[in-house]
């Protein structure tokens, strides 16, 4: 009986999100354990198994996804296979793409922009150098990552719990730390 009224409310709680949503340029499908909010104007397009949410896991019942392709420009893409946990979000102004066979740890972020000009006589625009962000395929990113504009991470590389990554980095590394610097090569 209980496990009935936990699907019922997991449910409840997919479909309040889902109305809320205002982007519907989404292309493909994904599986939502945990509600996800799409909002923007740009493309957000899934690959074949993609998951949101993990039930044994925090943050499952009181935390949501969020992706946001701001403008008309924005794209945010995800390749096939992948798991996210939860409390994720990822906002592009310019263009996101998360490759293949890719691991994201819970309450991790991803954006493209600064959002703001970094100008202080136009701090209140837009930034206007958003840079893409790139995670290669079979990427295994930890809890309580950062992922900042222009940055690319190669593929097979592992990114450490807590880290902010602010550079690009090679394919077959291990990063981490605040920002996050090369650790060692897999």
């Amino acid at each position: 009986m209980k496990d009935f009224f936990i699907n019922i409310y997991r449910s409840l709680r997919r479909s309040k999100y889902a109305f809320l949503s205002n982007n519907k340029n989404i292309e493909g499908n994904y599986n939502a354990h945990q509600p996800i909010l799409f909002n923007g104007l740009g493309k957000i397009s899934f690959g074949t198994n993609v998951n949101f949410g993990v039930i044994n896991s925090p943050s499952f019942y009181n935390s949501y996804s969020y992706i946001e392709a701001r403008n008309k420009a924005a794209i945010i893409s995800f390749g096939n296979n992948v798991n996210i946990n939860n409390s994720f979000s990822a906002i592009s102004e310019k263009r996101i793409t998360i490759g293949n066979n890719v691991l994201i740890g819970y309450n991790c972020q991803i954006s493209d922009s600064d959002f703001h000009n970094l100008n202080k006589d136009s701090r209140q625009q837009t930034d206007p150098y958003p840079m893409d962000v790139n995670v290669g395929d079979n990427v295994f990113i930890g809890n309580n990552v950062t992922i900042l504009k222009g940055v690319v991470i190669g593929e097979n590389s592992v990114v450490a719990n807590g880290s902010l990554v602010t550079k690009s980095f090679p394919k077959d590394v291990i990063i981490g730390g605040i920002p996050a610097k090369f650790l060692k090569e897999l």
